[in-house]
């Protein structure tokens, strides 16, 4: 796929194919496409001080009147939100929206999982099997996207459960609603925070490097989840995304499509991994994903069923 082409998508619900409007796509595409972008790039924007800086802004009172123009712009649906839009202290505060149980209803089914976050999905069956993520050729470790290096040894055998794996992708573009949630129901434990940069998770950014992914800011949850086995959940911070805020109790079960957390602004990505053998992704998404596009689909949608 060329670094230049528009970026396109699934929409779950129609099936057509529909091209994204990347927020900022002029300055993504002059940052990760040109010579002069990359100096500025590993000068400035990959570091947590510009993202701290604009998130500090946007919690700023000032910074509510960009609510309703966002909203109008985005055509966002405000009956689906629990606080009035007028209500909103700061941007940040609309940013991580609670929304109404309603709006986003969780697929039926022990066997079932859900998706985790609205946004764009890529799901693969066999990550080793996977011939790339976003465009062909490009991959990334387990080992690395897990910080092997900081698993003490009693531990490296977690790496060892996911080779051979299905892996999800959940990719939220700034206009997205901005909690994530448990796929499966299980124990969480807590959180483990892998520090790293900030680099963006825009697509115009992956389809340069994917390995963006690995290098960012990201925090590990085990998930032990049943039939589903014991399921890792990562929540990956980027640029303008330096926060990344867990509001479960760890060591508490929690239920299917129960909320784990929010991003503040700015786009981010969750990745989920699941044990071999333990669930089948529904087709659509494999397939799309084979041919390396994004599915536009709601938290609470169907993920896939368990093998057991």
């Amino acid at each position: 796929m060329a670094s230049s082409a528009p970026v396109q998508f699934i929409n779950r619900r129609t099936g057509k194919l529909e091209t994204e409007k990347v927020l900022g796509e002029a300055w993504m595409r002059w940052l990760y496409q040109t010579g002069p972008g990359q100096l500025a790039l590993h000068a400035l924007v990959k570091r947590a001080l510009l993202s701290h800086y604009f998130g500090w802004r946007m919690n700023w009172r000032y910074s509510a009147q960009k609510v309703l123009p966002f909203i109008v712009e985005h055509n966002l649906d405000v009956d689906e939100m629990v606080k009035n839009p007028l209500n909103f202290r700061t941007f940040n505060e609309f940013f991580a929206r609670a929304l109404k149980p309603s709006a986003r209803p969780i697929a039926e089914g022990d066997d079932v999982a859900v998706l985790p976050a609205d946004g764009r999905h890529l799901a693969f069956q066999n990550f080793d099997e996977a011939e790339g993520f976003y465009v062909k050729g490009e991959k990334f470790r387990i080992s690395t996207l897990l910080d092997e290096d900081k698993i003490p040894e009693s531990q490296r055998e977690l790496l060892a459960r996911y080779r051979g794996g299905a892996m999800l992708i959940s990719r939220l573009a700034p206009v997205d609603y901005h909690r994530y949630h448990f796929p499966v129901a299980g124990v969480p434990t807590a959180a483990r925070l892998v520090e790293g940069s900030l680099f963006s998770v825009s697509p115009i950014a992956l389809r340069r490097n994917v390995g963006y992914l690995i290098r960012n800011k990201r925090m590990l949850t085990t998930l032990d989840a049943g039939r589903f086995g014991k399921v890792m959940i990562v929540e990956i911070g980027a640029t303008m995304v330096g926060s990344i805020h867990q509001t479960y109790v760890p060591g508490r079960a929690v239920a299917k499509g129960e909320e784990k957390g929010f991003f503040k602004f700015g786009g981010s990505c969750t990745i989920t991994l699941f044990e071999p053998g333990r669930i089948v992704f529904d087709r659509d998404l494999v397939e799309n994903s084979i041919q390396n596009l994004e599915t536009y689909a709601r938290m609470g949608e169907r993920l896939g069923v368990s093998r057991l």
